[in-house]
């Protein structure tokens, strides 16, 4: 059962972490892009397939859990520099509103918080499909995708380059692969 009729979708799900990713971009140096993305979150979901307007998201992140593959670059984010772990060790989004733009396309906006700062996110989300896993777990998969400009959040740390421009990029690319399973 790959593409069900959306009503027999609406319920509670509860974000597989084991098989979701939370994850980003940032150019660097002007020059290259670095990805990186977040290993503990959790997370869950209410979808009303009949009216997927009452349908709403929430999900906590962890923030010493983030992973760029570099411990050096990761330590500074954890810092005073940027993320400030010690005094705001969870970064969540809360959803406001969500809508069916057509097809598999939806939309969902919300509160983002990082330091302690709350500000609007839109995300794009396509519907990816529903399946019934072999341990007879309902599932839903999306896959998403927002831009922030980090400074909104307080996030301002930089360094200048000789030749011109920053080391880190203002604009930050946020992507989502997201797999649920239905509660019972």
């Amino acid at each position: 059962m790959t593409n069900p009729d959306l009503t027999a979708l609406t319920g509670d799900y509860a974000i597989d972490t084991a098989h979701s990713t939370i994850g980003f971009t940032v150019r660097h140096a002007m020059v290259t892009n670095v990805k990186g993305k977040f290993l503990d979150f959790s997370g869950s979901l209410h979808l009303d397939g009949g009216n997927p307007s009452a349908s709403s998201a929430s999900i906590d992140v962890k923030m010493e859990s983030i992973d760029t593959g570099s411990a050096d670059r990761d330590g500074h984010l954890k810092s005073a520099d940027f993320f400030k772990i010690d005094e705001f060790p969870t970064m969540t989004f809360r959803s406001t509103s969500a809508e069916a733009l057509g097809g598999d396309d939806y939309r969902i906006t919300g509160d983002l918080t990082i330091l302690g700062t709350t500000k609007p996110l839109t995300i794009d989300l396509e519907f990816n499909g529903a399946a019934k896993d072999p341990f007879g777990n309902e599932r839903v998969g999306f896959e998403g995708k927002a831009e922030i400009l980090r400074s909104e959040w307080g996030l301002t740390w930089n360094a200048a380059l000789e030749t011109g421009g920053v080391l880190v990029s203002d604009k930050i690319k946020l992507n989502f692969d997201i797999s649920a399973i239905k509660s019972a």
